[in-house]
């Protein structure tokens, strides 16, 4: 499987997803075609990049359905929903669950292309930010419970001062568990700092340190 993004399409006409799929190499993108819900679900990696042209109306498993399941399992796969004969309920469902568009056949070369670029986008920036933030998540970890508390006075604004009084602890320890942490998380600025992402909620911090650090 390369890590190109790819133009997935399920549908269960065969000159649909050869119209389709030409739509994928005019952008210059490998294309894999399914064609049911089913088999799209059966070979589908979800660290492979790409988008999801998905019809509506199928035998077995509807688009509307993969749609709801690629939801329910967290997967965030830029999805362009394609109809015959779309009605506004079923418009207005396919967007309430995150397509970027619904397009009715027949639609046009140039919109479908203008959709499928966008969607390619939307998802590298989706991977790019997950990426950030599961590094982010990496160094949490190594935060030492008495760093954790530092940090999250200087997250809410306060000075050093303010924190050893908080804390009840020496301006001086606070210093240097500031220090500590900085050089943990690999920043070397309080803007750098305050740029991570925040720590998950309800997070376990490891503390594989020795008492007192």
């Amino acid at each position: 499987m390369t890590n190109r993004p790819t133009l997935f399409l399920v549908d269960d006409d065969p000159a649909i997803s050869r119209a389709l799929a030409s739509a994928g190499q005019l952008l210059g993108l490998p294309v894999l075609s399914f064609s049911s819900a089913e088999q799209f679900l059966r070979c589908y990696d979800r660290s492979q990049p790409g988008c999801l042209i998905l019809d509506i109306k199928m035998p077995g498993m509807s688009g509307l359905e993969l749609q709801q399941k690629l939801i329910i399992e967290g997967i965030h796969l830029p999805v362009i929903m394609i109809s015959g004969h779309a009605d506004v309920r079923i418009a207005v469902e396919a967007m309430s669950r995150g397509a970027m568009t619904l397009l009715e056949k027949p639609f046009r070369l140039d919109e479908l292309l203008a959709h499928i670029r966008r969607a390619i986008e939307l998802d590298a920036e989706r991977r790019a930010s997950q990426a950030q933030r599961d590094q982010a998540e990496a160094l949490w970890t190594q935060l030492t419970p008495k760093e954790r508390e530092v940090l999250e006075l200087i997250r809410a604004g306060k000075i050093n001062k303010q924190i050893a009084t908080d804390l009840h602890i020496s301006l001086r320890a606070v210093e240097d568990r500031r220090a500590r942490l900085m050089k943990r998380l690999q920043v070397r600025s309080l803007a750098e700092l305050l740029q991570l992402p925040p720590p998950l909620p309800g997070r376990d911090v490891a503390n594989t340190l020795p008492p007192g650090s």
